[in-house]
């Protein structure tokens, strides 16, 4: 998780830097696109990093679910349901539970 925030924290300095480029007119729409098309990769990268991450006990367990629910609040983001059942994934040492056995209320509706 420490490794996704620092990682986060380099996505926006990124991001910034190809702005201040871009609007110095440092480089063509083309390479501002591509540029950003790679810290995007790298950002999903290490967010799929998390989810399929397999907590090795209940501590660990909580403690990504809670990062995972913060990320997602902050970026208003939502999960597939393959993302779902790796994020509910139990701890090595505990059956799984999938999506399809738990009930979700929208946030909101």
């Amino acid at each position: 998780m420490d490794q996704h925030i620092a990682a986060l924290r380099a996505t926006a300095e990124a991001v910034r830097e190809w702005g201040e480029r871009r609007a110095a007119s440092e480089v063509t729409n083309v390479a501002y696109a591509n540029g950003l098309l790679g810290v995007a990769r790298d950002e999903e990268a290490g967010r799929l990093a998390i989810v399929n991450y397999r907590p090795r006990g209940d501590r660990e367990s909580r403690l990504k679910l809670a990062y995972m629910a913060a990320y997602l609040i902050a970026t208003r983001r939502t999960l597939n349901a393959n993302e779902m059942n790796a994020v509910l994934e139990a701890p090595r040492d505990r059956p799984s539970t999938s999506v399809s056995s738990v009930s979700f209320i929208p946030i909101g509706q």
